[in-house]
């Protein structure tokens, strides 16, 4: 399975993977196709960035259980359910599930191509989202336990005598603490070591290290 951001189209009839295939290729997206859901559970990655066209009825395993499986395996791509006329109920239940879109048959090539953009465009935002606060804990994890309650306290407001107060510490070496968890975040500014700071409390709460 490729790396680079791919449209996955999961069908059991073969004449609509290959109609799918031609129409999202011509919009220059990497396409690949499955006839089974099986057969693309088998390779699934849950780090590959893409989305998922993925029919709402198959034999073998329905597009809601491919749905639950990818979940719980922890496989984030949008998923765009197609679906036939009469299973609007059943598509309504996939997007309480998580899907992003879904299409009733007949439809356009347009609307497909639309589809295909959102869920993509998507994707691509939370794996950045996703990237940014991975290294925010990567970044904060370096810090000791003294340094990441110094850094706390500078973000709530306090100055270096007041942090030093309710630490019980001196002020030169609150400065201390301040400079090494600044260049530990790599933040350049008050404004940046609380950006970070905030980031990092929404991601929760990272190990520091033991030196104090």
């Amino acid at each position: 399975m490729s790396v680079q951001p791919t449209v996955f189209v999961v069908d059991d009839d073969p004449l609509v993977l290959r109609t799918l295939e031609r129409v999202i290729t011509s919009a220059g997206w990497p396409v690949d196709t499955y006839p089974s859901g099986v057969d693309f559970l088998a390779v699934c990655n849950p780090n590959q960035p893409g989305c998922i066209v993925l029919d709402l009825r198959m034999p073998q395993i329905s597009g809601l259980t491919i749905q639950e499986q990818l979940t719980a395996r922890g496989v984030s791509m949008p998923i765009i359910f197609i679906t036939a006329y009469g299973e609007v109920s059943t598509a309504v239940q996939a997007m309480k599930a998580g899907a992003v879109d879904f299409l009733e048959k007949p439809f356009s090539n347009q609307a497909l191509l639309t589809c295909v953009e959102y869920a993509m465009a998507r994707d691509a935002r939370a794996r950045q989202i996703r990237a940014e606060r991975d290294e925010v804990s990567r970044r904060t994890a370096r810090l000791s336990r003294r340094e990441q309650e110094v850094s706390e306290l500078i973000v709530a407001g306090y100055t270096n005598k007041e942090i030093g107060d309710q630490l019980g510490i001196r002020v030169r070496t609150v400065e201390a603490h301040r400079q090494r968890a600044m260049k530990k975040l790599q933040a350049r500014s008050v404004a940046e070591l609380t950006r970070i700071v905030l980031s990092a409390n929404r991601a929760g709460p990272a190990a520091s290290s033991d030196e104090t």
